[in-house]
């Protein structure tokens, strides 16, 4: 099947144009700057040289005809006609309790997204809008949601709910949903498929690590826990995210600094992490450069970074019983060979042991374990474009 995605964006459109058979990206690109001055479209096709067109598009619906024209035109065009499109797979941030599973959109499903906006403000609006905006340039083809919450949803009770008064959560969603789980399920399951190993006989622990970071338990196949919480603010520490603390920080920050619940959320989600620590950059090279200098406080994100890594890890292990492999992927998590060495540091006693050398070399899909090691430490580059491509087909096969 020839499945277009659509990760839809506030003032942007990201998009792929992919075959599901051969797992090929006949085109990728991105709309940028919508509803803005000197929108563009940055297009890609068959992995050439990419191409920069200066469109104007007033809102996402205008967006999503421009990108169309592209896909189809003599010399940025990979297919004939949108009749050669099959489906339209939407990255959708949260589904809340409602969906477990990707969906076929339809209006009761467009609802249901839309109750979520409450839960996922900057994310489901505009996903809902790039939606609406395929419905309108390409009547008749089947569109599906992708959530990044849905994996979690197999996290028992004890994983997801917290110890606030239990009406809050009946009342409100006030629990653990998780995210990037469109990335989790796809490099645990590739991870599977590496190792020759069925995925039900396995214990997971996946890192997704970059600007946004998340770690999740996979066993059998299914997310047990994961590291993000009701929103993405929770976990590790990130590039610009604090990741967990004491919830009293943020009435006391609000007390002693005069600060209103906004500026707090800023604080937390914007101006932490990597960049709050360091006081220079959320973007890990730079972190690394400026450590390599002698910047201690650079260096002493890099180790808060690593130490969240290393003690969720052994936390996961814990909540599973043990682990079989654990799968480092995302830009960080893909690319920086010291980061994946100090999140495996000193678990030697776990049966994870990374070599150096397959370390400092992985650049694609590699076994970093030492040789005959009990636990298997892997890089898979994530894809979550194919991913959501091939739960799009899947969903529109069984409808």
């Amino acid at each position: 099947m020839i499945i277009l995605v659509i990760n839809a964006g506030s003032s942007s459109l990201k998009y792929q144009l992919l075959d599901t058979v051969s797992g090929e990206a006949l085109a990728r690109g991105v709309a940028e700057r919508i509803g803005l001055d000197a929108s563009q479209i940055k297009h890609t096709k068959n992995n050439g040289e990419p191409v920069r067109l200066l469109v104007d598009m007033p809102s996402h619906r205008e967006a999503i005809q421009e990108v169309l024209q592209v896909l189809t035109a003599a010399e940025t065009g990979v297919i004939s006609g949108m009749d050669a499109i099959d489906a339209v797979g939407h990255r959708v941030v949260h589904g809340g309790e409602k969906f477990a599973d990707s969906a076929l959109i339809t209006p009761a499903v467009k609802e249901a997204i839309r109750s979520c906006f409450v839960l996922a403000p900057l994310h489901n609006p505009p996903n809902m809008t790039g939606i609406e905006a395929c419905e309108e340039a390409m009547p008749g083809i089947p569109e599906v949601a992708v959530f990044d919450t849905a994996f979690h949803q197999s996290m028992p009770p004890e994983a997801y709910m917290y110890a606030i008064p239990y009406d809050l959560y009946k009342k409100l969603g006030i629990r653990k949903y998780g995210f990037h789980g469109t990335s989790h399920r796809y490099v645990a399951y590739r991870a599977a498929e590496m190792l020759g190993r069925d995925i039900r006989d396995l214990r997971i622990i996946t890192c997704h690590l970059g600007n946004g970071s998340s770690i999740t338990a996979v066993k059998g196949g299914e997310s047990v826990d994961t590291s993000m919480g009701m929103t993405p603010l929770a976990g590790i520490s990130m590039g610009t995210r604090s990741g967990d603390i004491d919830p009293a920080i943020a009435m006391f920050l609000m007390e002693r600094e005069k600060l209103n619940a906004q500026q707090v959320d800023d604080i937390l989600n914007k101006k932490s992490g990597m960049l709050g620590i360091s006081g220079i950059s959320s973007d890990f090279r730079d972190l690394y450069a400026a450590s390599d200098a002698g910047n201690e406080r650079a260096t002493l994100a890099l180790d808060i970074f690593k130490y969240h890594c290393r003690k969720t890890i052994g936390a996961y292990a814990a909540a599973m019983g043990g682990v079989d492999v654990v799968v480092f992927t995302a830009g960080v998590g893909e690319n920086n060979d010291d980061v994946r060495q100090g999140a495996c540091e000193g678990l030697a006693f776990m049966g994870i042991e990374i070599d150096p050398a397959k370390n400092s070399a992985a650049r694609a899909e590699s076994d970093i374990s030492v040789d005959g090691s009990r636990v298997r430490v892997l890089v898979v580059p994530t894809n979550e474009e194919l991913a959501i491509a091939t739960e799009t087909a899947r969903i529109c096969c069984k409808s």
